[in-house]
């Protein structure tokens, strides 16, 4: 059997894992095993394509025109803006 051993744990977490274990009545390696397995069993769902993922957070749209047209139509309305402000 394999043995793993993990250091620099942060003290709060120590203590978590030692009280999770008092209330299943185990020791924080028995713990830390069941904490494992029952991570282990869940399916994990990664994203083939992560841009994909983030325009479906973030939402996107279609648009006819172009990066440019559209980066050129922003920085009107900031000049105009900008220039409104300033009277």
């Amino acid at each position: 059997m394999a043995i793993l051993q993990v250091r620099s744990i942060d003290d709060s977490l120590y203590g978590a894992l030692s009280r999770r274990a008092a209330m299943e009545n185990r020791s924080i390696s028995q713990e830390v095993i069941s904490i494992i397995k029952k991570y282990l069993a869940t399916p994990q769902t990664l994203e083939a394509n992560p841009d994909e993922s983030a325009l479906r957070l973030a939402g996107s749209w279609s648009d006819s025109h172009s990066g440019d047209q559209i980066a050129d139509s922003i920085r009107k309305v900031r000049s105009t803006n900008r220039f409104q402000e300033g009277l």
